[in-house]
């Protein structure tokens, strides 16, 4: 569905590398910008479909490639900590002038507007923003993170994945391309929507670890078995839960 659409991947941890990885698996042409000093292709497990290019962009021959780049391009997947590209001379304001069909994705933790943007962070700390990691984690326990699935690849990569998509699509309407703002806080937020609007439902009314499918029920729940490993146990209707009841 996307052969033909051009992608510049700024090379980046997590999810960058899968948002990439998704436009290249559905067929964009996708060039990873790598950095001089240490190229990924040999530890980027999420270098499926790329191809790959080095340039050092804080010299003004490598800003310099990349904005003749960027001029036919139709994606600029870009990681950094806000503030970064604008110091490179590479900012959307730029770029967007020089190709006003570009659509500058920005992947970032905190988003480019707020008194964190500018802050480091990881999976566990934006997952902790979202207010999501609050629901994770048996009773009386610590919440724990889902290794780092939720943020950096889901509300990150994915979600920002499918912002490019829209505004590819948006694209082929008006002609113009736009500014993504993919934050990781946000992204998983969005996707946890479920959790708050089921609330009133009974299904997460309880303390944590104490609902349905949080540990709090034993027909949702993983048990050892006899030869120390596990099974997982998905029994909610009743006709399932009678079912395993008789095993």
């Amino acid at each position: 569905a996307l052969s033909g659409v051009r992608v510049l991947e700024l090379a980046g941890l997590a999810p960058a590398p899968l948002c990439g990885m998704i436009l290249a698996d559905f067929g964009a042409q996708v060039v990873r910008i790598d950095r001089l000093s240490q190229s990924a292709a040999a530890s980027d497990v999420q270098g499926r479909g790329k191809r790959s290019l080095a340039l050092d962009l804080k010299r003004p021959q490598g800003a310099a490639a990349l904005r003749r780049l960027c001029g036919g391009a139709d994606v600029l997947i870009e990681p950094f900590r806000h503030g970064v590209m604008e110091k490179l001379g590479l900012g959307p304001e730029v770029l967007l002038q020089e190709n006003p069909r570009l659509i500058y994705a920005r992947l970032t933790g905190f988003g480019q507007t707020g008194k964190y943007a500018k802050s480091a962070g990881h999976d566990i700390n934006y997952l902790a923003l979202s207010g999501v990691l609050s629901k994770l984690g048996r009773k009386n326990e610590n919440p724990y993170a889902p290794v780092n699935l939720l943020a950096d690849f889901a509300g990150g990569g994915v979600m920002c994945a499918m912002g490019i998509v829209i505004a590819l699509f948006e694209r082929a309407r008006s002609g113009r391309g736009q500014v993504i703002d993919a934050s990781m806080v946000e992204g998983v937020a969005y996707l946890s929507s479920f959790l708050w609007k089921s609330q009133n439902l009974g299904l997460w009314s309880q303390p944590r670890g104490e609902n349905l499918l949080d540990s709090g029920a034993p027909f949702y729940e993983t048990y050892r078995t006899s030869d120390g490993k596990f099974m997982a146990v998905g029994a909610i209707e009743p006709q399932f839960y009678n079912q395993l009841i008789k095993g």
